[in-house]
């Protein structure tokens, strides 16, 4: 790689980039998608209200509260963001989420509060690794960043889940487990990595190089392609709702 980043869509270190950077855009749309999945599903003439609250609630959560929880364990990315500054983002971020939450299941169904305390208790205990990092495992990854916010966001439309909240639940489970897979090399390359040296040898006695942009690219590839066709196939639903 031509420059040390933390990750393929961090910005230039300093000031206002950093924060952009700490919201991981690509994958905080990714997981907004999902949101926007399991609302579509729910019905056949979305309700726009309760999208945009859905959509609100999981920004909040996960792209600011979420992220800001994980710079404060261990700085990942690097930010030179103060702690105060850190606590203040997931401490407003999240209590926003849940007071949407709480309004939400007021307004349409009751049963949204225990998702809005699963969704709470999560995203402290992933974030933060607590109970010795029980909770921060590629499944627990996978079900509160992926099938969660299906089930969540497909409830807070129809008020019952389906079997096709389910189904749903799964595809979104199995990709940010194929997400998260990708992601881990990526990650322990770009940020933990001093250097890498070696070769390829090839069947024929040729060899190739082995670098750190081949260890990284393919897997970042990857990334980038399968966050725009999950956003894409959130907007067609969206779309096809509209019709």
């Amino acid at each position: 790689m031509t420059e040390a980043r933390p990750a393929f869509y961090a910005l230039a270190p300093g000031g206002w980039r950093e924060y952009v950077t700490l919201l991981h855009p690509p994958y905080t749309l990714w997981h907004l998608s999902y949101v926007a999945l399991g609302a579509a599903l729910a019905a056949d003439e979305l309700p726009w209200v309760r999208l945009a609250a859905l959509l609100a609630a999981f920004l909040l959560a996960m792209g600011v509260g979420a992220h800001a929880l994980d710079e404060l364990n261990g700085r990942p990315l690097g930010t030179e963001i103060s702690k105060q500054a850190l606590w203040a983002l997931a401490g407003t971020s999240i209590a926003g989420a849940v007071a949407i939450g709480i309004w939400a299941s007021l307004q349409w169904t009751p049963w949204l509060l225990a998702f809005v305390a699963a969704g709470l208790f999560i995203v402290v205990a992933y974030n933060l690794e607590l109970f010795g990092g029980r909770f921060h495992g590629d499944g627990w990854f996978a079900a509160a960043w992926g099938a969660f916010p299906v089930l969540t966001a497909y409830l807070a439309v129809a008020e019952e889940l389906r079997l096709e909240a389910a189904a749903a639940a799964a595809y979104a489970y199995l990709a940010s487990r194929a997400q998260r897979a990708l992601s881990t090399q990526a990650r322990t390359v770009r940020r933990r990595a001093a250097s890498v040296s070696g070769e390829i040898l090839l069947r024929d006695g040729g060899t190739e190089p082995l670098t750190a942009e081949i260890l990284v690219s393919p897997a970042e590839t990857a990334l980038r392609a399968l966050a725009g066709a999950s956003v894409a196939l959130a907007i067609a639903l969206i779309l096809l709702r509209l019709g």
